[in-house]
């Protein structure tokens, strides 16, 4: 590990890390609300074969807890420059829930410095019902508090027997919660429920794995399906009995998952 590094983009100082030395180049975005440590499980199995970069989006972790509208394209923008700043001229590009809209919307706009994509946990194609449900999740944030909000997600999030065994975990989690500021929260927030690609994935031509829990509510099972079937040779994974955060209750399976997509050139199927 390399760090703690920071890197300016405009008026956002970004913090940021580098794990391992392996030759081929891996950045990964973190969701709302998270930080570069939501990767560490994942990061630590996959050291030896890449060169990884994770970093704190803005308003995010040590980054920069800049005030008012985030666009996606300031988290596009602030990747690239990131990726630019380590010389990763073509990487391979993990995003994990907002991540994976970041990552989305990147592969839209910048095709041609991604070599494999990995979607985990992420959103497109949202029915009415689905989008009414997160724009009242963002409504009830902007009006209360990031802790209540934390506090009605956490089933969403884990599933019971995880927080049952895990309570140090949990713990820690909620002690990160309540480090966020609640104005960069809701503005990360807001991005996540009101950004949809779902009619430009035909456009996404890299080879691209697609991951959800099999009870994730949020991310759920039917949109992973709805992106690998307009992502042309897309690969599909449903992961049993897992929620949302899989990074965190999955490491070991999301890492294992990840290195054979990555690292198999020859893989090929749908899931």
């Amino acid at each position: 590990m390399v760090g703690p590094l920071h890197h300016r983009v405009g008026s956002v100082n970004l913090n940021y890390r580098v794990d391992g030395n392996g030759p081929d180049p891996l950045v990964c975005i973190h969701g709302v609300g998270s930080s570069l440590e939501a990767w560490s499980g994942v990061v630590e199995r996959l050291a030896g074969d890449f060169t990884i970069l994770t970093f704190d989006l803005r308003g995010h972790g040590d980054s920069t807890k800049i005030k008012g509208r985030y666009d996606i394209d300031d988290f596009v923008a602030e990747t690239l420059s990131l990726a630019d700043h380590m010389d990763f001229q073509s990487f391979h590009l993990a995003g994990f829930s907002l991540g994976g809209l970041i990552a989305q919307r990147l592969a839209l706009t910048h095709l041609d410095r991604i070599r494999r994509l990995v979607l985990l946990s992420t959103v497109a194609g949202r029915t009415p019902d689905e989008r009414e449900r997160v724009l009242s999740r963002l409504a009830a944030l902007q009006a209360g508090e990031p802790g209540s909000h934390y506090n009605a997600s956490l089933s969403r999030w884990l599933t019971e027997n995880f927080q049952a065994q895990n309570p140090e975990k949990i713990d820690a989690l909620r002690a990160r919660n309540a480090l966020n500021d609640p104005e960069c929260y809701a503005s990360a927030y807001r991005v996540l429920a009101e950004t949809d690609f779902g009619g430009l994935l035909d456009q996404i031509r890299c080879p691209t794995l697609i991951a959800t829990g099999e009870e994730d509510a949020g991310s759920n099972p039917r949109m992973a399906r709805y992106m690998h079937e307009r992502i042309v040779g897309s690969q599909l994974q449903i992961l049993p009995g897992l929620r949302h955060s899989i990074l965190i209750e999955a490491p070991e399976l999301v890492a294992g998952m990840m290195k054979g997509f990555l690292v198999e050139e020859d893989l090929v199927g749908h899931g």
